[in-house]
């Protein structure tokens, strides 16, 4: 006899687990598979939410309403799991050049909410900064691994984890729902990263995965209550460990770390940082991106029963809690999924 369910989410990365967490939190029945051989690209990420971006130091898309959003979500489940999962930690921008120095002084002026001068001082003991110094408030630090372990261990207690791989050729299709060996549900939503790339229902989106690398370093003394950005991002990572990064890779034979990475970043911190460090670990990951940058988020539509959330990207800390629970109210209550992030923009070649 078959077990029956909701929902059956593929994958327990970063974004599965959101849609986990808000299932329950609407007391929906659901079931996650997910595959342990499989490494997640949440891994391996830096877990920061930082609301601006690029060389020009402009806000990110949508961050006043996914902003506040995710400080409020991170908050509520590490409550849930009995663990703290998030911590401010405002970012102190050690500019790298005479141009991103100008940059941020003329957006320090022109549409600023989120930045603000510091006081140099602090980081001159730890760095060289002859291009002085800004700094960045309502920037986040996410404990991914301590997330992920948590969530999954408190999925395994309530009976809704399933460790497994995931073969399209076990999914049949039943009236109003599918069947996945001995469970049925409603949906089915793909949430495994990369590997939807692969799938034959959602392959013809226009995915444009990256490879990303960085190094665990220790640095005794430099202090974790910020993260510090260059040309490189420094960021706490636990007790004396930080996270220095990163790469990204458009084109790429292998997910194999690299020594002309290891030794670009090792260089770059010999000129940046006055402290002695030690680098005690190599990560490489694969993004989930895409070329327009956006999500991919929505029902397939010509099979209504399949959906996807993934496509996160760099960003991908703060926008998987919104479009998370954006496609769980789409489908439960009928409200719109964000036109730039909606799969719909996508419906010719879903259904070519």
């Amino acid at each position: 006899m078959q077990e029956k369910v909701k929902y059956l989410i593929v994958g327990q990365g970063l974004v599965g687990t959101w849609m986990s967490y808000f299932l329950q939190q609407r007391q929906l029945s659901f079931k996650i598979i997910n595959d342990t051989s499989i490494q997640a690209a949440t891994s391996v990420a830096s877990g920061v939410i930082n609301p601006v971006t690029g060389r020009r130091i402009v806000q990110t898309w949508m961050i006043d309403s996914i902003l506040p959003f995710a400080v409020k979500a991170y908050t509520a489940l590490g409550e849930l799991l009995g663990t703290e999962i998030i911590k401010k930690a405002p970012a102190i921008l050690l500019h790298p050049s005479e141009q991103m120095k100008e940059s941020f002084e003329y957006r320090l002026t022109h549409d600023n909410v989120y930045l603000f001068k510091n006081n140099p001082e602090i980081v001159h003991s730890f760095f060289n900064t002859p291009y002085g110094t800004g700094a960045i408030d309502e920037c986040y630090w996410i404990d991914l691994n301590k997330m992920l372990s948590a969530s999954r261990l408190a999925l395994e207690n309530k009976g809704n984890y399933i460790e497994s791989n995931f073969e399209i050729s076990d999914l049949t299709f039943i009236e109003n729902g599918v069947s996945w060996k001995n469970i049925q549900a409603d949906y089915l939503i793909f949430c495994d990263g990369i590997h939807s790339m692969h799938n034959n229902y959602f392959n013809k989106l226009p995915f444009a995965p990256n490879k990303g690398e960085a190094l665990i370093i220790k640095v005794p003394g430099l202090p974790t209550n910020h993260i510090y950005k260059s040309n490189i991002s420094i960021i706490p990572w636990e007790d004396d460990l930080f996270w220095v990064g990163s790469s990204y890779e458009w084109s790429f034979d292998n997910i194999a770390p690299t020594q002309e990475f290891r030794e670009k970043i090792k260089e770059t911190l010999g000129m940046c940082l006055k402290l002695p460090f030690e680098i005690v670990d190599h990560l490489v990951g694969v993004r989930p991106a895409n070329r327009d940058r956006r999500p991919f988020v929505g029902m397939h539509p010509s099979y209504p029963q399949l959906g996807i959330c993934n496509g996160m990207g760099t960003k991908g800390c703060s926008l998987a809690p919104y479009f998370t629970s954006q496609l769980i109210d789409h489908l439960e209550l009928g409200l719109p999924i964000a036109p730039e992030a909606t799969i719909n923009r996508f419906q010719s070649l879903l259904q070519s």
